[in-house]
């Protein structure tokens, strides 16, 4: 199986900060604003950004929260293996409030349509917006678009897009496989 690497760890340190510098023009304070991360995967993203919205650009009381949409994929019957669930963790309501989706890749659209599903249990957003840091744009099945991207990749069908983080994969690196 052949890798080619399409951002190495200084170039998604780079993505990052910009993503945080377009979340700021557009949120300000962020009072009004509140975090998701979809899991599993969403949730390194949106820590880091986070972080990095707290820690480099000292914006305070970032509210943050983490969407399993396991149950709300319209394929989730079809899978013939086991699911596993991972855990929602949201502590505020979102009604009123912006809310920024953030997931690693942005494939065929529907997580993001499950997460848009999924949210209304905590409330009814005033506006939802949408953080990726892949989009792969030639493979939507939706008509779901990025607000926020930090790369825009194209890739056929059978070509898998692998975003590893230093957390969890000992590295940061985006491969094509």
């Amino acid at each position: 199986m052949s890798h080619k690497i399409l951002l190495t760890s200084k170039e998604v340190n780079i993505i990052l900060h910009r993503l945080a510098c377009q979340l700021i023009e557009n949120h300000n304070d962020f009072s009004n604003s509140v975090l998701i991360g979809i899991q599993p995967r969403g949730a390194f993203l949106a820590k880091r950004i986070k972080h990095l919205l707290e820690n480099e650009y000292k914006i305070s009381n970032i509210q943050l929260g983490f969407l399993d949409i396991t149950f709300f994929r319209d394929d989730f019957r079809r899978n013939t293996n086991p699911l596993e669930a991972n855990k929602t963790q949201i502590d505020f309501l979102v009604e009123n409030k912006k809310v920024v989706f953030i997931d690693d890749v942005l494939f065929t659209g529907r997580s993001i349509n499950a997460a848009l599903t999924a949210v209304q249990s905590f409330g009814r957003p005033s506006e939802v917006e949408l953080l990726v840091l892949i989009d792969r744009r030639f493979s939507r099945h939706l008509p779901i678009q990025p607000d926020y991207r930090g790369r825009q990749v194209d890739a056929i069908e059978d070509e898998k897009v692998k975003v590893c983080w230093s957390e969890n994969d000992g590295e940061d690196a985006v491969y094509l496989i």
